[in-house]
């Protein structure tokens, strides 16, 4: 059995989405990890999600943190800068891997890698910088890069002017001739323009802590009554989705745009620039709230813990016996929420035409699974349902 999983989209056709990850289902992941403790847990989820290891790493000490408060040494929580570092990596391989395979179908050629030579951070799964000092280097060294080699001027100066979804278009057809990152978004720009998924944002996480105490206690409530429900998930009744452009940081945000295809890539791409623009605190400076992370005790070796990374809420759902071992785990993925099979993106699918295959390919990246996806446009015999 592939435990990765995979997904098929279908556009035109209902159900428009196949697939999903067997590893998250029929307690397969409480029975891979029950007896173990400490650092092996979080070992073990770095090789069975290798592609997001780094997220779930940290979410698993704070579930095993939370879950057990009185062990004498907890695991370490590394400062955030590591979580943003990570995060701006996976945004960075996704956009120079991914969304060229997404635009054609196809693998993508050798030379569009090129405009990658010379950034300071590798894209390997496995790079790591393990010093504090060592990961706000290489935030710093990424701003540069970003400024000299692809932006022309200093973040913020890019920011005042491009930041909004509509200015980045424009941005992206003026340097799609000599920028690889703003070809590929220009080349879906006025396609994801049009493609408006119905939105409903994942809203678990609140500013307000009595709030989100309640929320997180329902959704461990939920992730607990069903086998099935980390697979095909939904909230308050109803499917959501979740990724940069649903933070927390965003949840009070003015404005009536609605939001697109288009908002969603671009919301990618925005994020990794924010990311690269954080500096090292001052004496009397905050770091900004810019993925949030947490955990919560739930009572007798239970706990909820999140992380707010690349694709969206990551949710992990533990309970220890008293020695602190593994009894069951679970986790809830960005992915399972965007590619429900009755979710938005299911529903956008359906409604294209059954051949139109580029957007099918748009939508795949907008909402950008952590598993192989593919499209698969029907056979001409073959009955659509729009």
């Amino acid at each position: 059995m592939n435990l990765a999983g995979s997904y098929t989209l279908c556009p035109g056709m209902t159900p428009s989405i196949h697939g999903h990850r067997p590893v998250l289902g029929h307690g397969i992941l409480g029975r891979l990890l029950r007896g173990q403790q400490g650092a092996l847990v979080e070992r073990t989820l770095g090789q069975v999600f290798t592609l997001c290891a780094h997220a779930h790493r940290r979410t698993a000490r704070l579930a095993l943190n939370a879950a057990h408060p009185r062990q004498e040494t907890p695991l370490p929580i590394e400062p955030p800068v590591f979580l943003w570092l990570e995060t701006a990596r996976d945004h960075l391989r996704s956009i120079a891997m991914d969304w060229p395979q997404r635009q054609t179908g196809r693998e993508a050629e050798p030379e569009p890698l090129d405009w990658l030579r010379s950034c300071p951070i590798s894209l390997r799964v496995v790079a790591r910088e393990t010093q504090e000092k060592q990961a706000w280097d290489a935030l710093g060294q990424l701003r540069h890069w970003l400024e000299d080699h692809l932006l022309g001027e200093p973040l913020d100066r890019w920011f005042t002017h491009h930041h909004e979804p509509e200015a980045l278009g424009l941005w992206c057809r003026v340097h799609a001739a000599n920028l690889f990152p703003a070809k590929t978004l220009h080349t879906w720009y006025a396609m994801a323009r049009e493609l408006v998924p119905a939105t409903r944002p994942l809203d678990v996480l609140d500013a307000n802590p009595a709030q989100q105490f309640t929320a997180m206690n329902d959704m461990a409530q939920a992730m607990l009554g069903s086998a099935h429900f980390v697979q095909y998930p939904t909230w308050l009744g109803q499917c959501a989705e979740t990724g940069p452009w649903t933070r927390l940081r965003y949840r009070h945000k003015s404005g009536t745009a609605i939001p697109t295809a288009w908002t969603r890539l671009s919301a990618r791409w925005i994020e990794l620039l924010e990311i690269a623009a954080i500096q090292p605190p001052g004496p009397v400076e905050h770091l900004p709230p810019l993925l949030a992370s947490g955990a919560q005790y739930l009572g007798e070796g239970q706990a909820i813990a999140w992380c707010e990374m690349a694709r969206g809420l990551l949710l992990h759902w533990v309970q220890l016996d008293e020695l602190g071992r593994v009894q069951d785990y679970r986790v809830l993925a960005p992915t399972e929420w965007n590619f429900h099979p009755d979710g938005a993106l299911a529903q956008t699918l359906s409604s294209l035409p059954a051949h139109d295959t580029q957007s099918a390919w748009a939508l795949a990246a907008a909402f950008d699974a952590c598993v192989a996806c593919q499209v698969s446009a029907p056979a001409p015999s073959e009955e659509t349902h729009a």
